[in-house]
This record gives structure tokens, sequence and C-alpha cells, in this order.
């Protein structure tokens, strides 16, 4: 997986995760890999944070080999199929 911007919202550090919610846009879906877990970050309208987290190995290893491009389109086909939205 590509780095993310230096403006992405989501940065991944030794000590953990850092989110900047205030870089983040409303109704878009973030992600971050982080301790073989794939992280996904959601801020809705009322500027409520949600945080789902992936486990499964069979995703989170094509998301890993996958490009940057491709991989909002496996999490939403993750989503989809787990009824998350």
């Amino acid at each position: 997986m590509g780095k993310p911007c230096v403006d992405y919202p989501i940065v991944v550090e030794p000590e953990g995760v850092k989110i900047r919610s205030e870089k983040m846009e409303v109704d878009k879906l973030y992600y971050c890999i982080y301790q073989e877990k794939i992280l996904l970050f959601y801020k809705e309208k009322n500027e409520m944070l949600n945080c789902y987290e992936i486990a499964e190995k069979d995703v989170v290893d094509e998301v890993k080999q996958s490009q940057t491009e491709d991989i909002e389109k496996i999490l939403q086909q993750y989503i989809d199929k787990k009824n998350l939205d």
C-alpha cells in the first residue's frame, strides 16, 4: 500500500493511530492498516466519528496487495457484504 498524502487525516505511528478528525470530510471513508487489521473511519454530518475494524486475514491481505485506487472498492464491497452502512 502506498503512503497516504501528508494531509491524510489518519496517521499510523509506532505508538498507535492518530486521527485528525478536523481534516476529515463528512461522508468519506478513511482507512489504515495497523497491527494486521484494517481500521475504517467515517465522519457523519453531526461530526460523529465511526470506527470499524476488519481482522479477516483474506481482506487485509487483499488490501495490502492492491493498488490504492482499488482499495476503496474492496472496502466498500466488504461493508456492503457485512451490512455496515
